[in-house]
């Protein structure tokens, strides 16, 4: 008993009750009671207007044009990701904390400003726009423009969760696997990446997950055509324009149900590879 009360004194932050009650507060004053809104503001419109509104032919064309574009920026988010954060572990080179540096750039630009330099960049009169437009190739006012901005975005969020997992992995893990005859495909299939897969898998939803409501970085680039480049979010945007405050919160809810969703089914899958590895 004695034991006990020494390590309650011992615990530098307060009891269960209160820190679990200051949780509970400021996830629902910060979280869920904002984002509840959405939801409140739908209920008004009855069923058939809200499929009205969110099964548009306008808004479906959104849709797919957001949840493409953000599917192939986060598989290439992962690929180079994995890359880089295998460099910044692996190896050291000059320049290496100024390039570990750069990876958090995009967090800490405003993505307004990102849009901007890449539809200068881009642009038919830009420096490499001026290179592709002679190759038939236009990047600007297309998907492939949108793809680029929203690799910008979620670039970091592959390197930052696999980089930790990666400096846990001691090398002697594969030289033990070198010296028993496994090849460097072997090596890294079967012992490197189920330790990595599910901290990709997270960095990769991130990704994924911030590319369907980006917004800021892709209007400048997009062009933002109806039914050819117009994203999800700038639906949003227009129909708040146009003060049809309900139908945005519909557009709204479905992307908060699917980016929920998908956060919901990252976490049952990494349960499950927890339950695997035990």
């Amino acid at each position: 008993m004695m034991e006990f009360f020494q390590r309650k004194r011992r615990n530098i932050l307060p009891g269960f009750g209160l820190s679990l009650g200051y949780t509970v507060f400021y996830l629902s004053a910060i979280v869920i009671v904002p984002l509840s809104m959405v939801l409140f503001n739908t209920i008004p419109m009855g069923w058939d207007s809200f499929f009205h509104a969110v099964t548009a032919p306008r808004v479906l064309a959104s849709y797919k044009l957001s949840f493409s574009t953000a599917f192939f920026s986060a598989i290439f988010d992962a690929l180079a990701g994995l890359l880089t954060a295998w460099v910044l572990v692996r190896y050291r080179f000059p320049g290496q904390a100024f390039l570990n540096a750069l990876v958090d750039l995009p967090f800490a630009l405003p993505t307004a400003v990102a849009g901007i330099c890449f539809a200068t960049l881009y642009s038919p009169i830009g420096w490499l726009g001026q290179l592709t437009a002679q190759r038939d190739l236009h990047i600007i006012n297309t998907p492939t423009g949108i793809v680029l901005a929203l690799i910008f975005i979620g670039f970091p969020f592959v390197v930052r969760t696999i980089q930790p997992v990666l400096e846990e992995l001691e090398l002697e893990t594969e030289e033990s696997a070198h010296s028993l005859g496994a090849t460097r495909w072997q090596t890294f299939r079967k012992i490197l990446l189920p330790h990595l897969f599910p901290a990709l898998l997270t960095g990769t939803t991130l990704a994924f997950a911030r590319a369907i409501g980006e917004y800021g970085s892709v209007i400048f680039i997009a062009g933002n055509l109806p039914m050819k480049t117009e994203i999800a979010p700038l639906m949003i945007m227009t129909k708040l324009d146009q003060f049809d405050y309900a139908g945005a919160s519909a557009v709204a809810l479905v992307l908060l149900l699917i980016s929920f969703t998908m956060l919901l089914v990252l976490n049952a899958v990494q349960e499950w590879q927890q339950k695997e590895y035990r």
